[in-house]
């Protein structure tokens, strides 16, 4: 026994000596991002890409701004990512840092899947064919060079809530809203103090229709992660993502472009039992409160 305890010291004498330190950290697709937001969990180095992961949905679930992530991964427009890639949560500096570990190095998939054009999905009041999954992409390897892009300031500015809800709508951002399920009562209200708040809870009926907020392209939808389970992103404009969380069915798939007011799910249940939807909106990658921009309800 003590032959073998020594044995084990010299060895990592060995590796500490050549330089050889843990794997940095890796994300776990079973941890949602509240934990992240709460410091429940530390945010990992890297993400390695899986099957159905778009560049938003690892955005989303790390609170990062899509561009950002991008930025920092050396990713140009549409944003086209790849199972087993590898990406960096950091800016360059901290990717320098943690590049003295040792870090996943990309698997090429042979089953990948790119992205087909952007399609109109069918005029609201009709239901486009379901389908699930998501879309595999490939892209660039990692470059710790890249530099972080910031909106401007008249972007910032021009996603800034304003208006006044009329006729069940409100125009905010330049952007006219809906409420997501028709005659749901907002059953939990936004807490921005609180990371397992940073949306609102909409109730209905199961199988209700779950329709599109304001209009837009439909950027993640899949399975989701811990607390966002059958997720639906869609993208604004620029700055404004829109997500829907806990749906019983997924009508939409990536690429569709959406009306406000479109049917893009059928309302499931939450982890707490109750028949409703998580509504989450992001202005920056960062939670807004739903309600300064959906209509008074």
């Amino acid at each position: 026994m003590v032959c073998r305890r020594a044995l084990t010291l010299i060895l990592m004498l060995l590796l500490t000596a050549c330089g050889v330190g843990p794997p940095a950290p890796v994300s776990d697709r079973s941890v949602g991002s509240s934990a992240y937001q709460r410091g429940a969990m530390a945010l990992p180095d890297v993400h390695v890409v899986q099957r159905g992961d778009t560049l938003y949905s690892i955005a989303f679930r790390y609170n990062l701004d899509h561009r950002t992530l991008a930025a920092w991964n050396a990713i140009g427009a549409p944003f086209t990512i790849y199972p087993q890639q590898v990406l960096w949560l950091r800016p360059p500096r901290q990717q320098r840092r943690a590049a003295a570990v040792t870090v996943p190095a990309p698997t090429p998939d042979p089953a990948v899947r790119k992205p087909g054009p952007v399609r109109n999905t069918v005029p609201q009041g009709t239901t486009p064919s379901a389908q699930q999954g998501a879309t595999d992409s490939a892209a660039s390897k990692p470059a710790p060079t890249a530099t972080p892009t910031k909106p401007s300031t008249a972007s910032a500015a021009a996603t800034a809530p304003t208006g006044e809800a009329s006729n069940g709508e409100r125009v905010a951002a330049n952007i006219r809203w809906v409420w997501p399920v028709a005659g749901g009562q907002l059953s939990r209200g936004f807490v921005a103090a609180d990371s397992d708040r940073q949306g609102v809870d909409i109730g209905g009926r199961l199988g209700q229709p779950v329709v599109a907020a304001a209009d837009g392209e439909v950027v993640y939808s899949g399975a989701g992660f811990v607390g966002y389970a059958g997720l639906i992103i869609i993208k604004h404009n620029e700055s404004l993502l829109s997500a829907y969380a806990h749906n019983r069915r997924r009508l939409v798939v990536e690429g569709d472009r959406v009306k406000a007011g479109q049917q893009i799910a059928e309302l499931g249940q939450s982890p707490r039992g109750a028949n409703e939807v998580y509504v989450q909106i992001r202005r920056d990658g960062q939670p807004q409160n739903p309600l300064n921009y959906l209509p008074g309800h």
